[in-house]
């Protein structure tokens, strides 16, 4: 049987509130600073929940160059054009191909992949049609009448979900193999999950992941909160206060390499995926074991892939998404996977806001960040363990991590579950 090859990760990307760089965000997150704050989208006077982590001074410009692809594009793929730009950039691998033959060249593109977590929950994208709701008096052929003149013939290519995979493959000419999964929380995560094997696979020999998204919208915040989902003032992972979520925006990004690949340029690597894990527990649309069955297979899944045991494991990046079923049940998976051995956890939704599909690999590009640093940052919003989370070992205060190999768990609606492993360089 031939041995799969080992995957690399020679760049990364990422944006959200918290800053514009990996290093960028994770210095926020070590000095205690949250990007949660009131929403300026839109005018919350009379919303249910004000607060979210928010780009501050969003600007197209500073995200993605080119102005004609302003106009068919949305907030979100801003961001992951950018993100991905920066990964692909870090990595170095355009450059590289731009220094070889004609021939050699297009054999490295088609054996360059593109993989894209993307959010599928936008209502933002009916809203160009509001104002002929409004004007056509619920007279459906005076609606039909004006569409082609009042909403822009655009709105058709500004809307697909997979603009940012297309947009990635156009600019930088990579012709892989290629996919875009909508898939709630875990979309990111999957996406860095389908890279990964399409590498190991022998189907590439390198591969962008990319996730992005951008809940921050009004009928977003107000079925979330419908639904008992978001806190009322702050994102409390794990602590006795704990009582809902809150969004956040942006994107992450990694470039992966097989071994082979990243050592015929002597790339500089930064880190290693080691194996993956994807459970479903098939319990309904939001609802999740209070056990944390689901999780703790995902996780039990990504060991035997990484050939590892829960004693390898040097830090945890939980989901932590500060809903208390949500985070007791986590808290249930990894007690049931490590017993009394827990190794130091940590959560980074506190900082970010959840940024849905974008949250696990943001988490997994901040995770690899921290590993280089030998820190496992601290969660500053948590003041006391909540006693049903008892076994975490969870500070405000930074910890030093047990070894140089993390796992990252991402959550999602529909009782979906992911883990990575992963190792520093």
């Amino acid at each position: 049987m031939t041995r799969a090859p080992r995957v690399v990760v020679t760049g990364t990307g990422a944006v959200c509130g918290s800053g514009m760089t990996p290093d960028g965000i994770l210095d926020a997150v070590r000095a205690g600073r949250s990007a949660i704050g009131p929403i300026t989208a839109w005018d919350t006077t009379d919303w249910p929940c004000r607060i979210a982590a928010e780009i501050a001074d969003f600007n197209p410009r500073a995200l993605v160059e080119d102005r004609k692809l302003h106009k068919l594009i949305r907030r979100t793929d801003f961001l992951g054009l950018y993100a991905a730009g920066r990964a692909i950039e870090h990595a170095g691998i355009v450059a590289h191909r731009n220094t070889m033959e004609p021939g050699a060249a297009a054999v490295y593109s088609d054996r360059t992949g593109v993989f894209v977590g993307s959010g599928g929950g936008s209502y933002e994208n009916q809203y160009d049609f509001f104002p002929l709701f409004t004007a056509a008096n619920g007279e459906l052929p005076a609606f039909g009448r004006e569409l082609a003149n009042t909403v822009n013939p655009m709105w058709l290519l500004r809307t697909l979900p997979n603009n940012v995979l297309g947009h990635i493959g156009i600019k930088h000419g990579l012709k892989g193999p290629n996919a875009c999964i909508t898939n709630h929380s875990v979309g990111g995560t999957l996406a860095v999950i389908e890279a990964f094997e399409a590498l190991r696979n022998g189907e590439a020999d390198r591969a962008v992941a990319v996730g992005h998204d951008t809940p921050i919208e009004p009928q977003m915040v107000l079925y979330y909160h419908r639904l008992g989902l978001l806190a009322a003032d702050t994102l409390r992972p794990f602590d006795a206060r704990h009582d809902g979520s809150l969004f956040g925006e942006g994107a992450g990004a990694l470039l992966l390499e097989t071994e082979a690949s990243a050592a015929a340029r002597n790339a500089p690597v930064l880190g290693e995926i080691l194996g993956s894990g994807y459970a479903c527990e098939a319990q309904g649309l939001t609802a999740i074991r209070d056990d944390g069955e689901g999780v703790a297979r995902a996780i039990g899944q990504a060991l035997d892939d990484a050939g590892l045991s829960p004693a390898d494991i040097g830090m945890v990046v939980a989901h932590g998404n500060g809903t208390p079923q949500s985070d007791v049940s986590e808290a249930a998976a990894i007690r049931r996977v490590f017993g009394a051995a827990v190794p130091p956890v940590t959560a980074f939704k506190w900082a970010t806001g959840h940024l849905i599909a974008a949250a696990g690999i943001l988490e997994s590009v901040l995770a690899l960040a921290a590993l280089s640093r030998n820190e496992v940052p601290g969660v500053a919003t948590l003041a006391s363990l909540d006693l049903d989370c008892a076994g975490l070992r969870m500070s405000a205060a930074a910890q030093a991590p047990n070894g140089d190999v993390a796992l990252v768990l991402s959550r999602g609606f529909a009782g979906t579950n992911a883990a990575l492993v992963l190792r520093a360089a």
